[in-house]
């Protein structure tokens, strides 16, 4: 709690600084009282989140709802883009100050003794740098915004086709849905849901495979979104596994309650017509012909993430000449534990990282912040004929929106060589 009453401190003198920036922009009277007004609303508007925030803070759970979503959203569009324009003020500034104390040193050192009292030293801010400066905090305010009230829906069908050797000649053509971290204590939209799902549908899908994170703290989370993820349809049905953030409901309870809540969690995966595979693998086939889908619980390299899943156990059954398809939340779990395994895994799907939920992923460019914390952090991967794909996600968590990385349902388009 301290950190969020440090960061109000933070804004307001960031905003007091950016206040007295915008007001040299206008010089007559009634344009600086317009300005004026409308920089006060818009901050009080700022400090009027920051309860919203506190209060759903309070609440201890990160169940979400569209006026915190908003909240929170406007404290991070307003604190980064007044922070960009308070950066290109103080650069401003700082030139100024430099600049005043070299013409100080000079009268000195010239034993200027009287001087004209309309003599300055320092130079006054110049219009075209801070209207610069304003410009360039326009960048990131207008993305922000978009990005919260449209973006975090945008969902983007990717289709990714891929040739194995072994896939079984039965599921040539076999058409797999990945939807990942659907955090459901982020949603704000039924509507939004709904034609999604109705998306995935319109695919036809073979299989729909979903790799966690189901909600963000707590199981009753998706409950307003059961009957909307119910109506998920594919042939050899929906299948799923768990991401970090479903054990964290345990946090909040006694260690004699778990067994109950892991019930009634499972549960609402069987309300929702989706089959849990934790560290088991199961057969789906067509004809006499068969392939592998294997779940893992969580494993995440980070010590903060829980280390559940267990390769040996859910693929004690599987060969190495079997179409291995597995389903693994978090990518460090290939990069450390799947990708030398003893036995073959064609494929890995995983989210996780969202793609930290703002980048460029425009063809020939994908750049996201989420790179510098993942080696592994969207779209696909390739190791001596072993595969990853990573799932920037459907939901978001922490910044209600998307910004350039839209919420993503993959479409694999398989093919057999055999």
């Amino acid at each position: 709690m301290t950190a969020f009453f440090v960061s109000i401190i933070v804004y307001l003198i960031i905003d007091i600084y950016g206040f007295y920036g915008v007001l040299h922009l206008f010089e007559k009277r009634r344009p600086r009282i317009i300005a004026s007004i409308i920089y006060i609303v818009m901050s009080l508007l700022v400090f009027y989140s920051f309860a919203i925030v506190k209060e759903g803070i309070d609440s201890v759970t990160l169940l979400r709802y569209s006026k915190f979503n908003w909240a929170i959203g406007w404290i991070i569009t307003a604190f980064v883009s007044q922070t960009v324009f308070a950066a290109g003020l103080l650069f401003q500034d700082v030139f100024r100050w430099i600049l005043g104390g070299f013409r100080w040193l000079k009268s000195k050192k010239q034993e200027i003794v009287e001087f004209e009292e309309e003599m300055v030293f320092v130079p006054s801010r110049r219009k075209f740098v801070t209207s610069m400066a304003m410009m360039a905090a326009a960048i990131p305010f207008t993305s922000l915004l978009y990005g919260i009230s449209k973006g975090k829906y945008k969902f983007q069908l990717k289709r990714v086709p891929l040739a194995f050797e072994n896939l079984p000649k039965s599921f040539d053509g076999l058409k797999i849905i990945q939807i990942s971290d659907i955090h459901a204590g982020s949603l704000d939209s039924p509507e939004d849901v709904m034609q999604a799902v109705n998306m995935i549908n319109e695919q036809n899908p073979d299989i729909i495979l979903f790799t966690g994170d189901l909600v963000n703290s707590n199981k009753d989370e998706v409950d307003p979104y059961i009957d909307i993820f119910a109506q998920l349809k594919a042939k050899h049905g929906v299948y799923a596994t768990l991401g970090n953030h479903d054990y964290y409901g345990l946090h909040y309870i006694d260690e004699s309650e778990h067994e109950a809540y892991w019930k009634d969690f499972y549960n609402k995966y069987e309300r929702l017509n989706f089959k849990l595979l934790n560290n088991t693998c199961e057969k789906i086939y067509a004809g006499d012909e068969s392939f592998n889908l294997i779940g893992v619980e969580n494993w995440g390299a980070s010590k903060w993430f829980p280390k559940m899943g267990d390769l040996d156990m859910a693929m004690k059954t599987c060969d190495d000449s079997d179409f291995n398809l597995l389903m693994s939340h978090d990518p460090t779990h290939w990069e450390q534990k799947v990708k030398d395994y003893h036995k073959n895994v064609d494929l890995t799907l995983s989210g996780h990282t969202h793609g930290m939920q703002m980048g460029i992923n425009i063809p020939g460019i994908k750049w996201s912040p989420a790179k510098f914390r993942y080696k592994h952090w969207m779209g696909l991967y390739e190791e001596n004929g072993k595969y990853l794909y990573v799932n920037p996600g459907f939901g978001f968590l922490g910044f209600p929106g998307r910004v350039g990385i839209w919420p993503e349902i993959t479409m694999f388009e398989l093919s057999s060589l055999a």
